[in-house]
Order: structure tokens, then C-alpha cells, then sequence
């Protein structure tokens, strides 16, 4: 590791073309530059200047380490400018949230990052135990959680209560509905499918509902945009959290079917505690919990 002290040397040295001028600009005596460049030169084992005279001018070697040290500050006052800058349109944020919620949020994400140009948003879907463990390791920003954490290095604020859903395709069931209707149709299952099921179903139809084994099962998709479509050609039913009905593209040709009883769960931003969010992840957070609200109201 060349030694930062002797390589701003260098450049400064360099870039006066004099060591009287290089000394003054840096607040050193001559002999202090002649010292640094003899220290630079010896660590890296070779000639950095030619010396005509009065003058000089850089070796290869010297033309190579200059490029280096010109590289180190730039890189040195970028940082500076985004540590003290702070820009609210400028930077990285990373988000990770379930995969429905993150197709509700993902187009709200994308009109922010067209906003602003120098404004990078990483976004993962992830299962529950990563998003908070990758908050407290700092991987993460925010995330979104379906259940306070309640841990002691995590802050939580609540976004809303968001609807466990039956959905049907559309005019295909007569309300009130009944399990052996949802049967007949047959279940569209996915990683999060049977789960759903062994909450809502066995909420509502306690006496026919088996358990989530025991579904006829019409379609299994893996990919979480592409589950409600085949409910939106007519082909079974499935179960969604509110966020991943509202993001499919052809919700028009879904319903969600009314159930006598209805499953909720709450939405919980996270962030780890004690660490001060930039004016970037602020933004974005505000952001999520706007874009939370929707739920709410359904």
C-alpha cells in the first residue's frame, strides 16, 4: 500500500513542476518534498522523475504512480461530496421485502430512480429471516416486514395491515363461496401457497378443509408475477397477500372473493437502530409507507 502522504506529494509535486511551488502548496519545506519523493521512490523501488537541469519530468514509473495518486484523490473528494452533501437524489438505498410487496413497490421504485438520475435503488426479494437479518447486518437499509420484531438493534415503524386474499377468476364463483366450489376449480399453488392456505382456508372452511396436502392442485408457479395469471384465464384459484393482486397487470380480470372471515397481517419498516438514515433512505422510506397506504383502504 503506497503511503497516501508521499503520493499527494507526488502529484502536487507534479503537477507545480517545481519544488519551491509544491512545497508552498502544500505548507512543507523543499527539503520535506525531496524526502517524501525519495521515501515514494523507495518503496516502490524505482526512479518517479528525470531531472534537465532545473527542471524534471516524470519516468514511466512516475507517469504510472501519478495516474494512481490522480485516481485516489478523485475517488477521496467523491466521498467527501456525498458524505457532506447528503443529496436526497443521490446514492444507494437497498430495500428487501416479501416478492408481493416488492412488485407493489417496484414501479413507485423506478419513477424515483427516473426522477433522479444519480439515485440507485437495489431492491431483493427475500424470505422474512433474511430481510431482518440482513438489516442487522447492515446489507440492507430497510426492510419490510409481515410482524414487529421487536428485537433490540432494530427500529419498526407500522405501514399498515395488509389482506391475506382468495382470489377467483373473475365472474366464476357465486358468492357465498364454498370449498367444494374452490375444488371444482382446483388450486393454483406456489412456495407460499399451501402455507396461505393452512391459515385462511382452515379459518373458514373448518369442516371440509383437510389441510393444504389434501388440495387438488391445478397449476404450480414458481414465479411470483406470473401466479395470478393462469386464475386470470380461468384456470384455479390462489392466495395472495393484497400487494401482489394489486400489482398484476391484468387485476381486472381477477376477483377477490369475499370470505366470511378475513385474515390480516401487519406491514413493519425496519431499519437497523442507532444508525443514522441519509437523507436518500429517508426519502425512499417515506416513499414505502405512501405507497403502504393503499393497502389500508381496500
Amino acid at each position: 500500500m503506497l503511503n497516501a502522504q508521499w503520493l499527494e506529494t507526488f502529484v502536487t509535486l507534479c503537477e507545480t513542476g517545481h519544488f519551491t511551488r509544491a512545497a508552498e502548496q502544500l505548507n512543507m519545506t523543499q527539503p520535506g518534498v525531496s524526502q517524501h519523493l525519495q521515501k515514494l521512490e523507495a518503496q516502490i523501488g524505482q526512479s518517479l522523475i528525470s531531472r534537465q537541469g532545473k527542471s524534471f519530468s516524470p519516468t514511466p514509473a512516475g507517469e504510472a504512480v501519478l495516474a494512481v495518486g490522480r485516481a485516489r484523490r478523485a475517488e477521496e473528494q467523491s466521498l467527501l461530496e456525498t458524505v457532506l452533501s447528503d443529496d436526497p437524489a443521490t446514492g444507494e438505498v437497498t430495500i428487501a421485502c416479501s416478492g408481493s410487496f416488492a412488485m407493489l413497490i417496484f414501479p413507485h421504485l423506478l419513477s424515483a430512480m427516473q426522477d433522479s438520475p444519480k439515485l440507485t435503488i437495489r431492491l431483493e426479494a427475500a424470505p422474512q429471516d433474511k430481510v431482518l437479518n440482513g438489516v442487522l447486518k447492515g446489507q440492507f437499509d430497510l426492510g419490510v416486514a409481515d410482524h414487529d420484531p421487536r428485537h433490540p438493534r432494530l427500529d419498526a415503524m407500522h405501514l399498515a395491515q395488509e389482506e391475506l386474499c382468495l382470489v377467483v377468476p373473475l365472474d366464476a364463483i357465486e358468492p357465498p363461496i364454498s370449498f367444494q366450489a374452490l375444488e371444482q376449480l382446483g388450486f393454483v399453488a406456489h412456495p407460499d401457497g399451501l402455507a396461505y392456505a393452512d391459515s385462511l382456508l382452515a379459518l373458514n372452511f373448518p369442516e371440509e378443509f383437510r389441510g393444504s396436502d389434501r388440495l387438488r392442485i391445478r397449476s404450480f408457479v414458481n414465479q411470483i408475477s406470473q401466479i395470478p395469471a393462469p386464475v386470470a384465464k380461468g384456470i384455479g384459484y390462489t392466495l395472495l397477500p393484497r400487494s401482489g393482486v394489486n400489482s398484476y397487470p391484468a387485476k381486472d380480470r381477477l376477483q377477490v372473493a369475499p370470505l366470511p372471515k378475513r385474515l390480516r397481517h401487519d406491514l413493519w419498516m425496519v431499519s437497523r437502530r442507532g444508525r443514522s438514515l441519509s437523507a436518500r433512505v429517508e426519502r425512499i422510506g417515506q416513499l414505502i409507507a405512501s405507497v403502504s397506504n393503499s393497502l389500508d383502504v381496500e
